[in-house]
């Protein structure tokens, strides 16, 4: 398997503070949700929580905030990295795959 990247936007990194009040020590993992779908996989979503790395699979860390994947949903992103941005007219993330 490649190795998955995390890419945020500024956008992106502005929206976690403003929205989920994200500080220093935290951490966002990405996780593949039943349900909906994506462009990679119909019948699943992409989902975002707060969580604690356990085993990532890919990390980044923007003003001391860790982003993570975990190994056990790095299977939706295989073979692609995850682009992060904000529709600025909705005010709500984005997320695009694209091929790794």
């Amino acid at each position: 398997m490649n190795h998955l990247k995390i890419i945020l936007s500024l956008d992106a990194v502005k929206w976690f503070h403003d929205e989920m009040e994200v500080k220093a020590g935290d951490a966002i993992r990405f996780y593949a949700r039943y349900g909906g779908s994506s462009p990679v996989h119909d019948g699943f979503s992409i989902g975002m929580t707060r969580d604690i790395p356990v085993i990532p699979s890919s990390t980044i860390t923007r003003d001391n905030i860790v982003y993570f994947i975990e190994e056990r949903d790095a299977w939706f992103f295989e073979g692609y990295d995850l682009h992060v941005d904000v529709d600025v007219k909705l005010d709500e993330l984005t997320y695009s795959y694209e091929k790794a």
